[in-house]
């Protein structure tokens, strides 16, 4: 046993010195106070990133198919009714989805700002009493009412009960309502009447639409849409303005859900229009992004860069269609955030760097102080013994 113990004895990589040889210095006791201090701050340092979660990020190829893109909104147009507002989508595979109504809530404002109606967009059309028959006589009593298109009908027995049915039928066949006085839905409805009862008045437009995850475009723009040649056009002679005024504020704007760390750019961002009519671009670039927390549970969304353009033009003269336009593609490269802990075994070998390069950094320093002060003595001596030499020879 004796033998086992002296042979540990020789294995010993850290021989002790004898203290009779140390010596104790005030620059020593100075740089290992400052030495400890900065080990104990470094290691609580340590410590709190160990406690805490850190952010892996990774970028991979972005393989999925067939999926749908969420875009939730919420935009202020404070010089534009509810009334000739209007929402759109479309993308580069053809759909299209005009005058989108459902999952639409429209909210009135007065000049100042305060709501006065907030109701879903396409619910609360006035109703008429005795309207006008396909057949061109009043409604009698029972009889079951069906109105007319006034020629936009798709088949023989379709019917318009309301001047937004007739709206839509002119729409699918491309055309524009010119006058709505004209029609008797329109005119018992009061639809000029309520476009001018809203005149000055702000709307506030929030929801989400649901759309095929390709490249696309959706916008905000006065007046019903339509296809006519191919070509994208809204109605605005229905409202007898040569004017709008597209400021507006983007309260809130999102492509899928949120997720820790995420910056939408264009969040409270605000544009007042100087022209009469202008139409707002923004250039989006959407990127998937997965976010994934330390419990496992992971959260599909999106992020995205935008650059902005205006364009302008006078009065009377439409050559671009007043709006809000936000045209999105989306880049080939997801992003994938995961939450994870730095492992003990990571922490126990940071811990052990920390301390023996202080250690060892701290000693350096004192080592050169000391020979330093030592050199600087050991010069003096030798100057005060020469003086002291050459005085007694006199």
């Amino acid at each position: 046993m004796a033998g086992i113990l002296n042979k540990l004895r020789n294995l010993d990589a850290y021989p002790k010195i004898n203290e009779d040889f140390y010596s104790r210095t005030l620059s020593g006791g100075v740089i290992t106070l400052f030495s400890s201090v900065v080990m104990f701050l470094l290691f609580f340092s340590e410590l709190r990133l160990y406690l805490h979660t850190v952010t892996e990020t990774k970028l991979v190829v972005d393989t999925s198919r067939g999926e749908t893109l969420r875009i939730n909104f919420d935009i202020t147009f404070p010089a534009l009714a509810c009334s000739i507002l209007s929402v759109d989508a479309m993308d580069i595979s053809g759909e299209l989805h005009l005058d989108v109504k459902h999952d639409i809530i429209k909210r009135r404002l007065d000049s100042h700002g305060n709501t006065i109606e907030a109701r879903q967009d396409g619910i609360g059309a006035t109703k008429i009493e005795n309207p006008l028959q396909k057949h061109g006589g009043r409604l009698e009593h029972k009889e079951t009412y069906c109105g007319s298109c006034y020629g936009a009908e798709a088949e023989e027995h379709d019917c318009c009960n309301s001047c937004e049915d007739v709206r839509e039928a002119y729409r699918k066949k491309g055309w524009g309502v010119t006058n709505p006085d004209l029609i008797d839905q329109c005119k018992r409805e009061g639809f000029l009447q309520r476009v001018k009862d809203e005149e000055g008045e702000g709307c506030n437009i929030y929801g989400f639409l649901e759309v095929n995850k390709v490249a696309g475009n959706f916008h905000f723009a006065p007046g019903k849409s339509f296809h006519q040649a191919g070509v994208h056009v809204h109605d605005l002679l229905a409202f007898h303005k040569d004017s709008f005024n597209i400021s507006h504020k983007i309260n809130r704007l999102t492509f899928g859900d949120y997720f820790p760390g995420v910056v939408n750019p264009l969040d409270r961002v605000q544009w007042g229009q100087d022209t009469p009519n202008a139409m707002y671009q923004y250039f989006i670039k959407v990127v998937p992004t997965v976010y994934t927390d330390i419990s496992g549970h992971s959260i599909h969304s999106n992020q995205f860069s935008v650059t902005e353009h205006v364009k302008s033009s006078e009065a009377g003269q439409l050559q671009s269609l007043p709006g809000v336009f936000f045209f999105y593609d989306l880049s080939p490269i997801k992003v994938t955030f995961t939450e994870e802990h730095i492992s003990f075994l990571h922490f126990l070998t940071n811990v052990c760097a920390i301390v023996g390069g202080v250690f060892t950094v701290s000693g350096i320093i004192d080592a050169f102080i000391y020979h330093g002060q030592k050199a600087i003595k050991k010069k003096m001596e030798i100057v005060f013994f020469y003086t002291e030499g050459c005085s007694f020879r006199e």
